[in-house]
């Protein structure tokens, strides 16, 4: 299956991508935020919006509704960047404040909030 970005026609310079809820999207995801980040020239914000858009996609895998997803990646300030995920579930995700214990899943929401500010 091939899959494009689209860069947005109009607004905020961005990208999005439609992907199928899959395993495999996060990687997919994580290719699209690479590729907006260089073309910004931000590349020291690489790895954080890759670990963030990561967690996102899978969140969204895990928990939407519909076959697909779409990512975006927008720019709407010179000093801000916008990464979003759509899975259409009518659940708001919850960010977990209990250890979790020793499991290895239930923790990404934590991981979003210490590298972003909203």
């Amino acid at each position: 299956m091939s899959v494009t970005a689209t860069p947005c026609p109009t607004g905020h310079p961005g990208y999005s991508q439609t992907l199928p809820r899959e395993a495999e999207s996060p990687a997919v995801a994580r290719r699209l935020v690479r590729t907006a980040l260089a073309a910004w020239g931000l590349e020291d914000q690489i790895d954080d919006a890759t670990v963030v858009i990561t967690e996102l996609v899978s969140n969204a895998v895990d928990h939407g509704r519909l076959p697909s997803i779409r990512v975006i990646v927008s720019r709407p300030t010179e000093n801000w960047l916008r990464l979003g995920v759509v899975d259409r579930s009518k659940v708001i995700p919850m960010m977990r404040t209990d250890s979790n214990g020793d499991q290895i899943r239930g923790r990404g929401l934590l991981v979003v909030d210490a590298l972003t500010e909203r």
